[in-house]
């Protein structure tokens, strides 16, 4: 197909390597109507076995206590909140392509919305169980909400960790709304293609969708609500959680850098995760004709410029620690990078500052085995720097309590249960729904131009299918 550019000079070109609206749904749609595999069993078993895993190990925490955890003083917070804010980062990049690539009307992120939104919402789900159990005494975790208990105090309200609950809980609901939103029109196409019980059961999701102009009508109306409902939660849901460190007085996080800096390295992080599945999606799938090179190079380039963020701000971290003169704060980033834990701040700045410098190459960035590799760097690196964040807290001001962080093995097998969480709903997401967005896909064509002219080779009915 040639490629077109909208008469709007100002609009990118867009890519689609599709002869016809028919092509696009049988792409799309073609993989949710096929018989279930048995890679595809298999590997549900193995994420469902995964996610069992990690509920046993919740009820054992819940029977005996954080004391099998980890965590000690002063670490007092572990792996389970490395974890849970490494699980909110990743849920930032769906967001983001979804609510301000859209309000900017950008319309590369159609071939890419519906996967990354998926991903964000099973990565909150995977965040939302840390700190749920950390609190210890999870049968009074009511305590969180805003209601007073049975001694009649309320919680906190000038915490963080209070402003948590809300943050995350609203940043789900609208994720959640708003991926449901953009799936009406793609059930009902799955609707008049199904039969019998499947059939039954797309058309209650589909809440009567027809296609007519009142039902397009309300339908972009209340997308557009959405995204913009949906646009500051990118911003402030991360800064929130940033929050939890940046109003402590601890040195190294008792700085006004952590907001910015957090949102942009979840954004990093949340790319580089989409990209990942999304390169094997792709490949699995035979998407290819719709989620072209270019839209992944777009990704990069977004990795490329947040992953320099998040160098700057580590920079900006060091030159600020020195040039303060506070001895407590130039103590804590030096032993960041050279006290016991030094190989872990190196780890970060390697994966997080110098492999995404590589997208500087337009060779890289459209190789899909160098992103595939790159991004995975991307993913440790921000893990990572949520560790060196936390665990350095094992030097603080008593050197008497100075000790060393390690991991417990029910620490070290509930992360491990919360990718068979996060995989068991991606793989039924894969199986049964839509990946990419049907009508968005279309709308991007340029037959969807009510002037497109069909060009040679390209019947007026083939391209209105």
């Amino acid at each position: 197909m040639i490629l077109h550019r909208d008469d709007d000079p100002s609009q990118r070109p867009v890519l689609l390597e599709t002869s016809s609206f028919h092509e696009v749904t049988e792409i799309i749609a073609g993989p949710t109507e096929t018989p279930l595999t048995t890679t595809w069993i298999l590997l549900l078993m193995l994420s469902g076995s995964l996610m069992l895993l990690m509920a046993g190990l919740f009820g054992y925490l819940f029977w005996e206590g954080t004391g099998i955890w980890g965590i000690n003083m002063p670490v007092a917070w572990g792996w389970d909140i490395v974890n849970f804010v490494w699980w909110i980062g990743i849920g930032h990049a769906g967001t983001l392509i979804s609510a301000i690539l859209f309000l900017f009307r950008q319309k590369w992120r159609t071939a890419i919305n519906r996967f990354s939104e998926a991903m964000t919402i099973f990565a909150v789900m995977c965040a939302g169980v840390f700190p749920a159990f950390h609190v210890g005494r999870v049968w009074v975790v009511y305590y969180i909400f805003p209601l007073p208990n049975q001694m009649g105090a309320w919680p906190n309200a000038r915490s963080p960790l209070f402003w948590d609950v809300f943050a995350i809980s609203t940043y789900f609901t609208v994720s959640l709304l708003f991926w449901y939103m953009g799936l009406i029109p793609d059930l009902a196409t799955m609707r008049d293609r199904a039969r019998g019980t499947r059939r039954f059961v797309l058309s209650i999701f589909a809440i009567g969708w027809r296609g007519a102009a009142r039902h397009w009508q309300n339908y972009e109306r209340a997308y557009l609500i959405l995204a913009a409902i949906s646009t500051p939660l990118v911003l402030s849901v991360h800064s929130i959680v940033s929050f939890d460190f940046a109003a402590s007085k601890v040195p190294g996080w008792h700085t006004t850098i952590f907001p910015p800096y957090f949102v942009a390295g979840a954004v990093f992080s949340g790319f580089a995760m989409v990209a990942n599945l999304l390169i094997i999606a792709r490949e699995v799938f035979g998407f290819k004709k719709v989620v072209l090179m270019h839209h992944l190079e777009n990704m990069n380039k977004f990795m490329l410029l947040t992953g320099s963020l998040v160098g700057y701000a580590y920079a900006m971290e060091l030159f600020i620690a020195w040039y303060s003169g506070n001895l407590y704060e130039r103590f804590a980033f030096y032993n960041r990078a050279l006290g016991e834990f030094w190989w872990s701040y190196w780890w970060m700045v390697s994966c997080n500052v110098l492999a995404p410098q590589l997208f500087w190459f337009k060779a890289i960035r459209r190789n899909l085995w160098a992103v595939f590799v790159i991004c995975i760097f991307i993913n440790i690196g921000m893990w990572f720097e949520r560790f060196v964040i936390v665990i350095t807290l094992h030097a603080d001001f008593l050197p008497s309590s100075w000790g060393y962080y390690r991991p417990s093995w029910v620490d070290v097998f509930t992360f491990v249960g919360t990718f068979g969480l996060f995989f068991t709903f991606f793989l039924l997401f894969l199986k049964f729904l839509p990946q990419l967005a049907i009508a968005e896909v279309k709308g991007a064509m340029p037959e969807a131009d009510p002037h497109h002219l069909p060009s040679a080779g390209h019947s007026a009915g083939g391209a209105h299918h």
